[in-house]
């Protein structure tokens, strides 16, 4: 099972770059919808494995990352695609949300 790691502000530009597909998980670790996200984020790395890459940012502790993209609200899950922000899901969304958006963009 691949779990799913957090990327920090230093590292955020070049992971989006470097990955084809990246689902990035902006979280915290007070907000308790963002504790349901979770283990959708952790299913979502194993289903997706070698397609995309799954990775969670802390808003606490990457403000200028939460900032670059506007995050005002969280959860909110943002799909790269080669670099290019091309979704983002706001609040709560059932897992099938997550795997249509993906399959939509791979």
């Amino acid at each position: 099972m691949s779990s799913v790691s957090y990327v920090q502000d230093s590292e955020f530009d070049q992971l989006i770059q470097s990955e084809s597909m990246v689902v990035v998980d902006f979280t915290a670790t007070w907000c308790g919808p963002c504790k349901k996200v979770s283990p959708m984020m952790d299913q979502l790395a194993t289903a997706y494995d070698g397609r995309a890459k799954v990775v969670k940012v802390d808003v606490d502790q990457n403000k200028s990352v939460a900032k670059q993209y506007g995050i005002r609200s969280i959860p909110a899950v943002l799909v790269f695609k080669s670099g290019e922000l091309v979704e983002t899901l706001v609040g709560m969304n059932p897992y099938e949300k997550f795997t249509a958006v993906l399959e939509q963009h791979l």
